[in-house]
């Protein structure tokens, strides 16, 4: 079977990886890839189409007998390419138009949570700057931290945790005035700061039955200790040891199952990925965000971790089965390291020369998975903020940790800028 991956991250990148190693799969075409995945070869080629042109990637099914489309990111998922490529009788993976508005529209899921009983920060929604502003003046000094979200699509950056008065203050005038977030913002949502520690749980569902990668902890802030600006994610790495297995159940028995019972309920059905962001508290779930896909980097240490074929489990969750094929995961940890350009989440420079040391790869379980990278006649140089993600495996987060990092040492380009604590939390 012919397999279509949209997406050209280290998402897709990883998801070309897992999908090669089945003997079912004949070619994987990657719309439009990166410098990566053109240097896998073999089954695995790039095509120049953007992700966001879905009737042209229709076509390209079409013609080329595409046997399952992926979809990675999340902008063509909020325009309906599912609804498109089912309405031709094409197999994909991801949730239909209305099912994503679970990413798409921040509003959308916090009124959901509401309706199906999904624990939650409380929250008020405003589109009027003057409405927005009265209520964090009206609110008392103990009620800060507040967060402010565009609740349209931001690239995961649409976020401000303002800690004090006057710093929600400025952040609603440069959302308002400014426009920093564009028309993602023209709803805002201002809600309850949630305290404890980050983690994502991630499904895999045909819309009723589901199945569950293991936990990981993104690493969002740029600088180390987590400060700085929001990134689309320094880093990763998988299980996360907050989800226990009791907190994990409460996920299962309180978010996903009626998350999942809410969408049929509500007329839409969801499948695909679902990506459960959530805050622990005293060993209690709540939920931050959805995703409607995989993220990025968390899928560079999730899918590396996955002992069962990805691709049996993706076919089965078009088909309806999934609750009937093997899904199981190795024992062991995985941590990415995120090598990204100068600058970045700022103005970056892009065309800088990457050279990866013959040994990068050699250990066992060590992996590179490229994001921001194009191939310029057979040379390897940047063309984006996040550039590459170095994901290793190990017995222990420790091993895996410290692997990843001597293979980022094998890694050289013109201001290459990375955390050196990923995993530092667990550890």
């Amino acid at each position: 079977m012919n397999v279509l991956i949209i997406g050209s991250g280290a998402r897709e990148h990883a998801f070309a990886w897992s999908i090669a190693k089945s003997d079912r799969v004949e070619r994987i075409f990657v719309a439009p890839g990166n410098g990566g995945t053109a240097m896998m070869g073999g089954k695995v080629a790039n095509i120049s189409v953007k992700a966001a042109d879905i009737s042209e990637l229709l076509d390209f099914a079409r013609q080329h007998h595409i046997g399952l489309t992926v979809v990675g990111p999340e902008q063509p998922l909020e325009q309906g390419i599912v609804d498109r490529f089912r309405e031709a009788g094409l197999k994909v993976i991801g949730p239909v138009q209305a099912a994503a508005r679970l990413e798409s529209s921040k509003v959308f899921a916090k009124e959901f949570m509401r309706r199906h009983g999904i624990p939650t920060s409380g929250y008020r929604v405003f589109n009027r700057k003057d409405e927005a502003l009265a209520y964090i003046q009206a609110l008392s000094s103990d009620r800060f931290p507040q967060v402010i979200k565009a609740s349209g699509l931001c690239a995961g950056k649409g976020v401000i945790v303002a800690a004090e008065r006057e710093e929600a203050l400025l952040a609603l005038r440069e959302i308002f005035e400014d426009r920093i977030f564009g028309s993602a913002a023209d709803e805002v949502v201002i809600e309850e700061f949630l305290r404890g520690e980050e983690a994502s749980v991630f499904v895999l569902t045909d819309g009723r039955s589901y199945r569950l990668f293991l936990s990981a902890q993104d690493h969002k802030r740029i600088g180390e200790g987590d400060t700085g600006k929001n990134t689309g994610g320094m880093g990763a790495y998988a299980p996360a040891p907050i989800v226990t297995g009791e907190v994990l159940r409460k996920v299962e028995e309180r978010i996903i199952l009626p998350a999942l019972r809410g969408m049929i309920a509500d007329g839409s059905p969801y499948t695909g990925f679902l990506y459960v962001g959530l805050m622990i508290d005293r060993g209690e779930p709540f939920v931050v965000e959805f995703n409607a896909r995989l993220g990025d980097p968390e899928t560079q240490v999730v899918l590396p971790l996955l002992k069962s074929d990805l691709f049996d489990a993706l076919l089965a969750s078009v088909d309806g089965g999934l609750s009937e094929v093997p899904f199981e995961m190795y024992e062991m940890s995985a941590a990415t390291v995120v090598v990204a350009s100068g600058g970045y989440p700022d103005a970056f420079e892009t065309g800088k020369s990457v050279t990866i040391d013959a040994g990068a790869e050699a250990a066992d379980g060590v992996m590179i998975f490229h994001a921001g990278t194009v191939l310029n006649d057979g040379n390897l140089e940047t063309s984006g903020g996040r550039v590459l993600s170095v994901t290793a495996l190990g017995a222990t987060l420790k091993e895996s940790v410290d692997c990843a990092y001597q293979a980022v040492d094998r890694i050289h380009f013109e201001g290459a800028y990375y955390r050196r604590d990923i995993g530092a939390k667990a550890l």
